[in-house]
């Protein structure tokens, strides 16, 4: 018996990868997050499998549910949305399981901000604009922030921001990244990224929040931030490049 944590992706069914949705198919016992995972993903458990929503349980009630397939051998299918590596909150669930002696796996899944950046259709790396992507939060109503990892920080390096669980904090947002970034800095905000419903606001730093408001966007966003999203005129990747050689495209004669 195992309890498998699966990562479902952003919100579109057929964005879960193959090993996540035969886990799904074969689990006599699906345990999913009802307010972010898609239902289609969850209809393809077996027929007469325990399908529990966990959104209303709280930990030691998921615990239990757990315990209670183990005493009975049957697989675990646990659902999370996007990539569980990320804010998934399945650490304190397999420091659990692990006290009990339950085995487990972890099948990634598809993060929200790969989700964002297809929607958008470019990359969030590009030559000479930035070279690194730095997926975070801000802590509101959440888990404190560690010392360092500040917003601030963050920015001056020139990354590209993915700030998740924070879409009801853009004007403390706009207060710190505005003396690093500028006024213009661009700004998208992507709402269900990948689901039938998904809306893309853009707009810079000292617009978006006004912005977002009009759109009436309060929850299940993505917020990010960087010139990568209005670049002109960035070098070609060296990749490609003729003149750019490596063990599968040797120097010609």
């Amino acid at each position: 018996m195992r309890v498998h944590f699966i990562g479902a992706g952003p919100g579109a069914a057929d964005l879960i990868t193959v090993r996540g949705l035969d886990l799904i198919r074969r689990s006599p016992v699906i345990l999913y997050a009802g307010s972010l995972v898609p239902l289609e993903v969850v209809a393809e458990a077996p027929g007469d499998a325990l399908i529990v929503d966990t959104a209303p349980l709280d930990l030691d009630a998921i615990i239990a549910l757990m315990q209670a397939a183990e005493a009975r051998g049957e697989d675990v299918a646990r659902i999370h949305s996007g990539d569980p590596s990320l804010y998934g909150a399945i650490s304190e669930q397999i420091r659990r399981l692990d006290a009990l002696g339950i085995a487990w796996t972890i099948t990634p899944g598809v993060p929200a901000f790969a989700a964002a950046a297809a929607a958008l259709g470019q990359e969030l790396t590009l030559p000479g604009i930035a070279q690194s992507v730095v997926v975070t939060r801000t802590a509101v109503r959440a888990s404190t922030m560690p010392e360092g990892e500040t917003l601030e920080a963050f920015a001056a390096t020139g990354a590209t921001l993915a700030i998740h669980l924070a879409i009801n904090n853009l004007t403390d947002i706009r207060r710190r990244l505005e003396p690093i970034l500028g006024a213009d800095a661009p700004v998208i905000v992507v709402y269900r990224a990948s689901w039938p419903d998904q809306q893309i606001v853009r707009g810079t730093l000292a617009t978006i929040r006004e912005r977002v408001k009009v759109a009436g966007i309060t929850r299940t966003a993505l917020i990010l931030i960087g010139r990568v999203l209005d670049a002109e005129g960035f070098a070609e990747s060296r990749l490609y490049a003729a003149d750019h050689t490596h063990v599968l495209r040797p120097k010609r004669s």
